[in-house]
């Protein structure tokens, strides 16, 4: 009898101690799931897209910057986390023979401009204190949203640049540029004020890898489109426009982008190799000595896609039936039509509206009316009195 008791007891223990090993494995493989799911440590992604170039030659530029508008809208990342600056408006150029529209590629399939194109700085407002601003957050209380980065420290930040450029500087619009240690020492005071947790640096220029020789801060990895004492060469003349459509490297840059879809396993490594000498003519560079992931490990969705906040949960959540889901929003529907039994479509519906007659304007007489009609008058009294009867007159 003692015997089957203490083995009744060693049982539930032992169960006991398998159903906490059971649930502390459980907890264990969640909080794999976690780390694995938020390894790079962000939950946000924002884009600062640069186009510094002016004029119609620099079409290209501006083409650029489009591309890789529409490349990280596609992956994920909205418009109010992107902070598009172009520095010229090829759409609305007059020597632009397609108007309101810009493209990429010479078989003119693709108009980069788009319907929804949201332009955060234009024209004049490129300018090296405007985009330091952004970076460094120093910017007037009275700048609305969409020219704000509104970054935090969990925040993955693609920085595009594309311009002319030479041996540590990028020229912005012809009449001033930036520096590279001007540009180091903004990701510095990014970095202090916690505004980034990791960065990623692109530029397409001549001796582009110039601009990141200097960079001090952590957490930043940087792309070039050539070396310095190199030159960054154009791709996909046109002849109809007479200017070339996009640069070389983002051109292969984007061509490599258009393969990735958000879910996408490919890493830095394969974008470091889209465009060798061969088909560039210069020589991209990259640096990573500053950041603290193997780049092998670093998805590309990491800074050109967006991640969302997900909580995980192991609790069963019950949800509504579609029947009482329905009935409960007739019941809302029908409160709102006790409490608004007229509604403004109900007012004036949009048959009336468009059967409408217009309202007849009031008439003016057309401009240099009253001129003519003053000539009309004196030429009459020329041709009836003659110059000699003026005297009677003055």
């Amino acid at each position: 009898m003692a015997a089957a008791h203490c083995f009744g007891r060693a049982s539930t223990a032992l169960a006991a101690l398998l159903l906490l090993s059971f649930g502390s494995f459980a907890a264990s493989q969640i909080e794999d799931q976690a780390e694995q799911f938020f390894r790079s440590g962000h939950t946000n992604n924002w884009a600062v897209l640069v186009c510094t170039s002016r004029f119609w030659f620099n079409y290209r530029h501006v083409a650029n910057t489009l591309s890789v508008y529409r490349s990280v809208k596609r992956l994920g990342i909205p418009d109010s986390h992107i902070v598009l600056m172009l520095a010229d408006d090829m759409a609305c150029n007059p020597r632009n023979p397609k108007p309101a529209t810009v493209f990429s590629h010479k078989n003119m399939e693709l108009n980069v401009y788009g319907d929804d194109v949201e332009v955060d700085y234009r024209s004049y407002e490129v300018t090296v204190e405007n985009f330091l601003r952004v970076l460094t957050g120093r910017i007037p209380p009275s700048t609305p949203r969409s020219k704000r980065l509104l970054s935090d420290d969990r925040s993955n930040i693609l920085i595009y640049m594309t311009g002319h450029g030479g041996n540590g500087f990028l020229k912005f619009q012809d009449s001033e540029e930036i520096t590279n240690i001007e540009l180091a020492d903004a990701f510095e005071q990014m970095w202090q004020k916690r505004r980034y947790n990791e960065l990623l640096f692109i530029i397409d220029t001549c001796q582009g890898a110039s601009m990141y020789e200097r960079f001090y801060s952590p957490n930043i990895m940087a792309l070039a489109s050539s070396q310095v004492g190199e030159d960054s060469l154009s791709h996909q003349p046109d002849p109809a426009i007479g200017v070339h459509l996009m640069d070389r490297y983002t051109f292969y840059v984007l061509e490599f982008l258009e393969e990735i879809n958000p879910a996408s396993q490919t890493n830095m490594n394969d974008l470091f190799q889209v465009c060798p000498k061969s088909l560039c003519v210069s020589t991209p560079g990259h640096r990573t000595d500053l950041f603290q992931r193997d780049p092998k490990n670093v998805l590309i969705t990491d800074f050109f896609g967006s991640v969302r906040k997900v909580e995980i949960t192991t609790e069963t959540i019950s949800l509504q039936q579609y029947s009482e889901m329905e009935s409960s929003y007739k019941e809302d529907q029908m409160d709102e039509e006790l409490m608004e039994p007229l509604k403004y479509a109900e007012q004036l519906p949009v048959a009336q509206i468009i059967h409408q007659k217009p309202k007849l304007k009031d008439w003016h007489p057309p401009g240099g009316f009253i001129l003519g009609l003053w000539a009309l008058i004196i030429m009459v009294f020329f041709k009836t009195y003659g110059i000699k009867h003026m005297k009677f007159i003055f």
